[in-house]
């Protein structure tokens, strides 16, 4: 059967370590995969808005959510056993504050810190493991290998410096 293309958005959750970034992955519902709150547009919402509400609902957190997105992956959704859809994701980064006890999806999915490296290795999609590296990466004061288009070479050092990380 024919792939329909559509897209998602999705919030990176992320916080300072003690030896970097970490970020907070979440399972999916039905297959139980590390992956990172997303859900569909919202009318209404600007993107990375309608971003920072799908990490309430399905991580329990709260924070500081870029308007920029740091990037794009894709991935294949099954919708029934012959249909598949290829979703483009768009990734915007959120700086935690707040987790919650309690959050609407919290009986569906559990979610956990990671250091950098090891929620890069536990996510399945390339395309997303790739955003983890860079953003992270960047935590570390040096630019990004490569820049994502559309943004400027030092985006990465200076969204976290806006939000408090000290390179």
């Amino acid at each position: 059967m024919a792939k329909k293309h559509t897209r998602q958005v999705a919030a990176l959750p992320w916080r300072p370590g003690d030896n970097g970034l970490q970020v907070l992955l979440v399972t999916s519902r039905e297959t139980r995969r590390w992956v990172i709150p997303k859900g569909w547009p919202m009318r209404g919402l600007r993107d990375h808005d309608a971003a920072a509400r799908e990490a309430l609902e399905e991580a329990g957190i709260r924070g500081d959510i870029s308007a920029h997105v740091l990037g794009t992956y894709s991935y294949d959704k099954r919708r029934e056993p012959d249909r598949r859809m290829n979703i483009e994701v768009d990734v915007y980064p959120l700086r935690v504050r707040q987790e919650l006890s309690r959050w609407r999806e919290k009986g569906e999915r559990s979610r956990q810190w990671f250091d950098a490296a090891e929620a890069q290795s536990l996510v399945q999609e390339p395309g997303l493991a790739e955003l983890i590296r860079r953003f992270c990466n960047a935590s570390g004061g040096g630019e990004p290998e490569e820049p994502t288009p559309g943004l400027s070479d030092s985006f990465w050092t200076r969204f976290l410096r806006r939000l408090g990380h000290k390179s």
